[in-house]
Protein backbone atom coordinates (compact mmCIF):
# COMPACT_ATOMS: atom_id res chain seq x y z
CA UNK A 1 0.00 0.00 0.00
CA UNK A 2 1.21 3.38 -0.62
CA UNK A 3 0.32 6.93 0.75
CA UNK A 4 -1.51 8.46 -1.66
CA UNK A 5 -5.76 8.74 -2.56
CA UNK A 6 -6.66 8.74 -5.80
CA UNK A 7 -10.04 10.08 -7.45
CA UNK A 8 -11.82 7.69 -9.89
CA UNK A 9 -12.01 8.95 -13.52
CA UNK A 10 -15.76 8.26 -14.01
CA UNK A 11 -18.89 6.39 -12.96
CA UNK A 12 -17.15 2.80 -13.06
CA UNK A 13 -13.71 1.85 -13.14
CA UNK A 14 -12.04 1.73 -17.04
CA UNK A 15 -9.96 -1.55 -17.56
CA UNK A 16 -7.21 1.01 -17.20
CA UNK A 17 -8.02 1.97 -13.50
CA UNK A 18 -8.37 -1.59 -12.72
CA UNK A 19 -5.28 -3.08 -13.48
CA UNK A 20 -3.32 0.23 -12.34
CA UNK A 21 -5.43 0.80 -9.08
CA UNK A 22 -4.98 -3.25 -8.42
CA UNK A 23 -0.83 -2.95 -8.89
CA UNK A 24 -0.57 0.80 -7.35
CA UNK A 25 -2.14 -0.25 -3.71
CA UNK A 26 -3.23 3.53 -2.93
CA UNK A 27 -4.29 4.01 0.60
CA UNK A 28 -8.06 5.21 -0.93
CA UNK A 29 -10.21 6.88 -3.39
CA UNK A 30 -12.05 10.32 -3.31
CA UNK A 31 -15.36 10.58 -5.35
CA UNK A 32 -16.73 13.80 -6.77
CA UNK A 33 -19.98 14.49 -8.95
CA UNK A 34 -18.56 13.08 -11.56
CA UNK A 35 -18.58 9.58 -9.68
CA UNK A 36 -21.84 9.90 -8.53
CA UNK A 37 -24.89 8.53 -11.08
CA UNK A 38 -27.91 6.82 -8.40
CA UNK A 39 -27.20 4.48 -5.37
CA UNK A 40 -26.96 1.09 -7.39
CA UNK A 41 -24.02 2.84 -9.37
CA UNK A 42 -22.52 4.25 -6.52
CA UNK A 43 -22.56 0.93 -4.38
CA UNK A 44 -21.01 -1.48 -7.34
CA UNK A 45 -18.20 1.90 -7.58
CA UNK A 46 -17.78 1.36 -4.05
CA UNK A 47 -17.57 -2.35 -3.94
CA UNK A 48 -15.48 -2.52 -7.13
CA UNK A 49 -13.20 -0.93 -5.53
CA UNK A 50 -13.05 -2.53 -2.15
CA UNK A 51 -13.16 -6.19 -4.55
CA UNK A 52 -10.20 -4.59 -6.48
CA UNK A 53 -8.25 -4.12 -2.52
CA UNK A 54 -9.36 -6.97 -0.60
CA UNK A 55 -9.99 -4.32 1.97
CA UNK A 56 -13.44 -4.27 3.84
CA UNK A 57 -12.16 -0.91 5.54
CA UNK A 58 -10.86 0.92 2.89
CA UNK A 59 -11.08 4.33 3.04
CA UNK A 60 -13.73 5.62 0.36
CA UNK A 61 -13.93 9.67 0.80
CA UNK A 62 -15.98 12.35 -0.59
CA UNK A 63 -16.98 15.77 0.55
CA UNK A 64 -20.25 15.62 1.52
CA UNK A 65 -20.95 18.78 3.81
CA UNK A 66 -24.42 20.16 2.75
CA UNK A 67 -24.82 24.22 1.16
CA UNK A 68 -22.55 24.18 -1.64
CA UNK A 69 -20.02 21.39 -1.13
CA UNK A 70 -22.51 18.53 -1.90
CA UNK A 71 -21.69 15.75 -4.07
CA UNK A 72 -24.71 13.56 -4.12
CA UNK A 73 -27.39 15.87 -5.01
CA UNK A 74 -31.28 15.52 -5.40
CA UNK A 75 -33.27 13.80 -6.38
CA UNK A 76 -31.69 11.00 -5.66
CA UNK A 77 -30.54 12.24 -2.44
CA UNK A 78 -31.69 15.01 0.08
CA UNK A 79 -30.75 18.55 0.39
CA UNK A 80 -28.38 19.35 3.48
CA UNK A 81 -28.18 22.50 4.66
CA UNK A 82 -24.94 24.33 5.64
CA UNK A 83 -23.23 24.68 8.54
CA UNK A 84 -24.33 27.97 8.71
CA UNK A 85 -27.25 26.99 9.89
CA UNK A 86 -26.40 25.63 13.01
CA UNK A 87 -24.78 28.71 13.70
CA UNK A 88 -27.36 30.50 13.58
CA UNK A 89 -29.73 28.79 15.40
CA UNK A 90 -27.06 28.21 18.17
CA UNK A 91 -27.39 31.73 18.85
CA UNK A 92 -30.63 31.14 20.57
CA UNK A 93 -30.54 27.48 21.80
CA UNK A 94 -27.64 26.15 22.11
CA UNK A 95 -28.43 22.18 23.11
CA UNK A 96 -31.09 22.48 20.09
CA UNK A 97 -28.33 23.30 17.87
CA UNK A 98 -26.18 20.52 18.69
CA UNK A 99 -28.74 18.08 18.96
CA UNK A 100 -29.87 19.67 14.97
CA UNK A 101 -26.25 19.38 13.33
CA UNK A 102 -25.91 15.57 15.08
CA UNK A 103 -28.96 14.35 13.44
CA UNK A 104 -28.11 16.06 10.42
CA UNK A 105 -24.69 14.78 10.48
CA UNK A 106 -26.05 10.94 10.80
CA UNK A 107 -28.58 11.56 8.00
CA UNK A 108 -25.91 12.23 6.04
CA UNK A 109 -23.97 9.44 7.28
CA UNK A 110 -26.66 7.02 6.24
CA UNK A 111 -27.09 7.93 3.15
CA UNK A 112 -23.30 7.35 2.53
CA UNK A 113 -22.90 4.02 4.50
CA UNK A 114 -25.93 2.75 2.00
CA UNK A 115 -23.81 2.95 -0.80
CA UNK A 116 -20.75 2.05 0.50
CA UNK A 117 -18.49 5.68 1.25
CA UNK A 118 -16.63 5.20 4.42
CA UNK A 119 -14.95 9.00 5.24
CA UNK A 120 -16.77 12.34 5.14
CA UNK A 121 -14.41 15.36 4.62
CA UNK A 122 -16.63 17.13 7.47
CA UNK A 123 -16.90 18.53 9.95
CA UNK A 124 -15.09 22.59 8.47
CA UNK A 125 -13.53 23.39 12.26
CA UNK A 126 -12.11 26.92 10.54
CA UNK A 127 -13.52 29.71 12.28
CA UNK A 128 -15.00 32.79 10.74
CA UNK A 129 -13.81 35.73 10.73
CA UNK A 130 -15.03 39.65 8.80
CA UNK A 131 -12.31 38.46 5.93
CA UNK A 132 -13.16 35.32 5.47
CA UNK A 133 -13.20 34.28 1.84
CA UNK A 134 -16.35 32.83 0.70
CA UNK A 135 -14.97 29.47 -0.32
CA UNK A 136 -14.97 28.95 3.31
CA UNK A 137 -17.73 31.60 4.01
CA UNK A 138 -21.02 29.44 5.38
CA UNK A 139 -19.48 26.06 5.72
CA UNK A 140 -18.34 27.63 8.66
CA UNK A 141 -20.10 26.59 12.11
CA UNK A 142 -19.09 30.31 13.11
CA UNK A 143 -16.60 32.57 15.16
CA UNK A 144 -16.65 30.85 18.58
CA UNK A 145 -14.18 28.76 19.42
CA UNK A 146 -16.03 26.76 21.69
CA UNK A 147 -19.32 27.16 19.84
CA UNK A 148 -17.15 25.44 16.60
CA UNK A 149 -15.83 22.84 18.73
CA UNK A 150 -19.04 21.95 20.18
CA UNK A 151 -21.24 21.77 16.99
CA UNK A 152 -18.12 19.89 15.69
CA UNK A 153 -18.16 17.28 17.99
CA UNK A 154 -21.78 16.71 17.27
CA UNK A 155 -20.80 16.21 13.79
CA UNK A 156 -18.34 13.84 14.57
CA UNK A 157 -20.67 11.50 16.65
CA UNK A 158 -23.37 12.14 14.51
CA UNK A 159 -21.40 10.82 11.56
CA UNK A 160 -19.77 7.85 13.43
CA UNK A 161 -23.29 7.00 14.43
CA UNK A 162 -24.04 6.96 10.75
CA UNK A 163 -21.38 4.19 10.34
CA UNK A 164 -19.10 6.94 8.19
CA UNK A 165 -15.62 8.91 9.87
CA UNK A 166 -15.46 12.11 9.79
CA UNK A 167 -12.73 14.54 9.27
CA UNK A 168 -11.54 18.04 10.46
CA UNK A 169 -10.45 20.56 8.39
CA UNK A 170 -8.62 22.58 7.49
CA UNK A 171 -5.81 22.14 10.08
CA UNK A 172 -4.52 25.13 11.48
CA UNK A 173 -7.30 26.68 10.51
CA UNK A 174 -8.07 28.36 7.55
CA UNK A 175 -10.37 31.01 8.55
CA UNK A 176 -8.33 34.26 8.37
CA UNK A 177 -7.12 33.23 4.16
CA UNK A 178 -8.73 35.66 1.81
CA UNK A 179 -7.71 33.92 -1.38
CA UNK A 180 -9.37 30.44 -2.36
CA UNK A 181 -6.76 28.02 -2.13
CA UNK A 182 -8.00 26.39 -4.94
CA UNK A 183 -6.74 29.35 -7.29
CA UNK A 184 -4.59 31.45 -4.95
CA UNK A 185 -1.77 30.81 -2.52
CA UNK A 186 -3.30 32.99 0.82
CA UNK A 187 -1.22 34.29 3.30
CA UNK A 188 -2.17 34.75 6.29
CA UNK A 189 0.69 37.56 8.66
CA UNK A 190 -1.33 37.56 11.96
CA UNK A 191 0.29 36.98 15.19
CA UNK A 192 0.82 34.39 17.65
CA UNK A 193 -1.03 35.51 19.43
CA UNK A 194 -4.25 35.95 17.39
CA UNK A 195 -3.59 32.42 15.82
CA UNK A 196 -3.96 30.68 18.95
CA UNK A 197 -7.95 31.65 18.76
CA UNK A 198 -8.29 29.72 15.45
CA UNK A 199 -6.11 26.27 17.04
CA UNK A 200 -8.79 26.29 19.95
CA UNK A 201 -11.49 24.23 18.32
CA UNK A 202 -9.31 21.67 16.54
CA UNK A 203 -7.45 21.46 20.12
CA UNK A 204 -10.79 20.90 21.63
CA UNK A 205 -11.24 17.79 19.06
CA UNK A 206 -7.35 16.86 18.76
CA UNK A 207 -8.81 13.02 19.53
CA UNK A 208 -10.48 12.95 15.58
CA UNK A 209 -9.55 9.77 14.13
CA UNK A 210 -8.68 11.92 10.85
CA UNK A 211 -7.79 15.84 10.10
CA UNK A 212 -7.10 17.53 6.80
CA UNK A 213 -4.31 20.05 6.05
CA UNK A 214 -4.94 23.72 4.43
CA UNK A 215 -2.71 25.15 1.77
CA UNK A 216 -2.11 28.38 3.78
CA UNK A 217 0.78 30.06 4.67
CA UNK A 218 1.11 31.33 8.51
CA UNK A 219 3.72 34.05 8.23
CA UNK A 220 4.17 33.72 11.83
CA UNK A 221 5.34 30.12 11.69
CA UNK A 222 7.07 29.52 8.49
CA UNK A 223 7.64 32.19 5.89
CA UNK A 224 7.77 29.87 2.67
CA UNK A 225 5.86 27.12 2.94
CA UNK A 226 2.10 26.58 3.23
CA UNK A 227 0.38 24.37 6.38
CA UNK A 228 0.50 20.99 3.80
CA UNK A 229 4.17 21.60 3.44
CA UNK A 230 5.57 22.79 6.45
CA UNK A 231 7.16 20.53 8.87
CA UNK A 232 7.38 23.43 11.41
CA UNK A 233 3.54 23.71 11.33
CA UNK A 234 3.00 20.20 10.62
CA UNK A 235 5.67 19.18 13.69
CA UNK A 236 5.10 22.12 16.20
CA UNK A 237 1.73 23.35 15.71
CA UNK A 238 -0.52 21.09 14.58
CA UNK A 239 1.23 17.77 16.26
CA UNK A 240 2.93 19.12 19.12
CA UNK A 241 0.54 22.24 20.20
CA UNK A 242 -2.75 21.41 18.86
CA UNK A 243 -2.52 17.60 19.50
CA UNK A 244 -3.45 16.31 17.09
CA UNK A 245 -2.32 12.60 16.77
CA UNK A 246 -4.97 10.86 13.94
CA UNK A 247 -4.41 10.68 10.47
CA UNK A 248 -3.67 13.76 8.72
CA UNK A 249 -4.30 13.88 4.73
CA UNK A 250 -3.43 16.46 2.53
CA UNK A 251 -6.12 18.59 0.82
CA UNK A 252 -5.97 18.08 -2.84
CA UNK A 253 -2.79 18.82 -3.96
CA UNK A 254 -4.11 19.86 -7.97
CA UNK A 255 -5.05 23.05 -6.57
CA UNK A 256 -3.04 26.18 -7.48
CA UNK A 257 -2.02 27.29 -4.46
CA UNK A 258 0.59 25.21 -5.24
CA UNK A 259 3.51 25.61 -7.35
CA UNK A 260 5.78 22.39 -8.42
CA UNK A 261 4.57 19.53 -10.32
CA UNK A 262 1.88 17.06 -8.68
CA UNK A 263 4.73 14.07 -8.05
CA UNK A 264 6.90 17.12 -6.09
CA UNK A 265 3.97 18.61 -4.64
CA UNK A 266 2.97 14.98 -3.27
CA UNK A 267 7.01 13.81 -2.61
CA UNK A 268 6.69 17.22 -0.24
CA UNK A 269 3.82 17.21 1.62
CA UNK A 270 4.74 13.54 2.79
CA UNK A 271 8.40 14.70 3.79
CA UNK A 272 6.93 17.85 4.93
CA UNK A 273 4.41 15.23 7.51
CA UNK A 274 1.14 14.45 6.43
CA UNK A 275 0.87 11.01 6.46
CA UNK A 276 -1.15 10.79 3.18
CA UNK A 277 -1.72 13.14 0.17
CA UNK A 278 -4.47 13.18 -1.99
CA UNK A 279 -4.43 13.73 -5.97
CA UNK A 280 -7.71 13.90 -6.59
CA UNK A 281 -7.76 14.89 -10.63
CA UNK A 282 -7.61 10.70 -11.51
CA UNK A 283 -5.25 11.99 -14.19
CA UNK A 284 -3.60 8.53 -15.60
CA UNK A 285 -0.08 10.02 -15.91
CA UNK A 286 -0.32 11.97 -13.11
CA UNK A 287 -1.26 8.77 -11.13
CA UNK A 288 1.49 6.34 -12.48
CA UNK A 289 3.88 8.73 -12.11
CA UNK A 290 2.96 9.31 -8.56
CA UNK A 291 3.02 5.51 -7.68
CA UNK A 292 6.27 5.04 -9.45
CA UNK A 293 8.08 7.31 -6.71
CA UNK A 294 6.29 6.61 -3.84
CA UNK A 295 7.52 3.66 -0.97
CA UNK A 296 5.09 2.10 0.79
CA UNK A 297 3.38 3.43 3.85
CA UNK A 298 5.08 3.90 6.83
CA UNK A 299 4.61 1.36 10.01
CA UNK A 300 3.21 4.71 12.06
CA UNK A 301 0.92 5.76 9.24
CA UNK A 302 -0.37 2.21 9.14
CA UNK A 303 -0.91 2.67 12.51
CA UNK A 304 -2.93 5.65 12.42
CA UNK A 305 -4.82 4.48 9.38
CA UNK A 306 -5.64 1.24 11.29
CA UNK A 307 -6.73 3.24 14.77
CA UNK A 308 -9.36 5.65 12.35
CA UNK A 309 -10.82 2.32 12.55
CA UNK A 310 -12.81 3.01 9.20
CA UNK A 311 -15.40 0.70 8.02
CA UNK A 312 -17.80 0.19 11.26
CA UNK A 313 -21.27 -0.98 11.33
CA UNK A 314 -23.83 2.13 11.28
CA UNK A 315 -26.60 2.58 14.29
CA UNK A 316 -29.16 2.79 11.56
CA UNK A 317 -32.87 4.68 12.03
CA UNK A 318 -35.00 6.20 9.33
CA UNK A 319 -33.03 8.76 7.22
CA UNK A 320 -36.35 10.56 7.37
CA UNK A 321 -36.80 10.84 10.41
CA UNK A 322 -33.39 12.26 11.28
CA UNK A 323 -34.16 15.08 8.91
CA UNK A 324 -37.64 15.41 10.52
CA UNK A 325 -35.49 16.15 13.67
CA UNK A 326 -33.53 18.45 12.42
CA UNK A 327 -36.00 20.62 10.57
CA UNK A 328 -38.38 20.87 13.47
CA UNK A 329 -34.50 22.30 15.05
CA UNK A 330 -33.74 24.61 12.89
CA UNK A 331 -37.48 25.58 12.49
CA UNK A 332 -37.43 27.46 15.45
CA UNK A 333 -35.06 30.45 13.84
Amino acid sequence: MIPIIFGVSGAQLSAEERAFFGSAAPAGYILFKHNIVDRDQVRALTDDLRELTGRDNLPILIDQEGGRVARMMPPIWPEFPSAAAFDTLYEIAPMSAIEAARCNAKAIALSLYEVGITVNCMPVLDLRHAATHIAIGDRTLGQDPLRVASLGRAVLNGLQSGGVTGVIKHLPGQGRATLDSHHHLPRVDASDAALSKDLEPFIHLNDARIGMTGHVVFSEWDTVHPATMSPTIIGDIIRNRIGFEGLLLSDDLHMEALVGDIVTRVVDCLAAGCDIALSCWARGDDMERIAATLPEISDVTAARLAAADIGFRADEEPIADLIARRDALLAYV
